[in-house]
């Protein structure tokens, strides 16, 4: 173990006296080149780090979009759930007049809503979840 600890401090002893004895215009076309690796690298990572609050705005964004289509759904349930309550009340066994002919309509469109508003809040789960 010892001699393979002093073989690679050897190497590196001999590494170390090439870059010494390599020319000084090697040595600045190295540091240049570092110097442009070190560039690319901090301007890759100011990209990232804009993305990343681009990404973290647009997640909070539809955090709160789905959280008021959330609470919408739940409104409308609960109109839907009143009017439902209303009319089992009002219903007779009679011939269906104008007026039930538009609850009936009204409930249609309310359910439609209803599952619009389901559909769009499980896109914007799901668009959460991606993100």
């Amino acid at each position: 173990e010892v001699e393979k600890l002093n073989q690679q401090l050897e190497e590196k002893n001999g590494e170390i006296q090439q870059m010494i004895n390599q020319p000084p215009y090697e040595k600045e076309r190295e540091i240049l080149q570092l110097q442009k690796i070190l560039a690319e690298r901090e301007k890759a990572q100011a990209t990232s780090d804009v993305l990343c609050r681009s990404l973290t705005d647009e997640t909070h964004q539809l955090q709160r979009k789905l959280a008021s289509t959330a609470e919408m759904c739940q409104h409308l349930a609960k109109c839907l759930e009143e009017k439902q309550r209303k009319e089992k009340r009002n219903v007779d066994d009679q011939i269906p007049t104008k007026r039930s002919n538009q609850l009936l309509d009204n409930e249609t469109s309310l359910q439609a809503l209803i599952c619009n508003l389901q559909d769009e809040n499980r896109m914007l789960k799901q668009k959460v979840a991606h993100v």
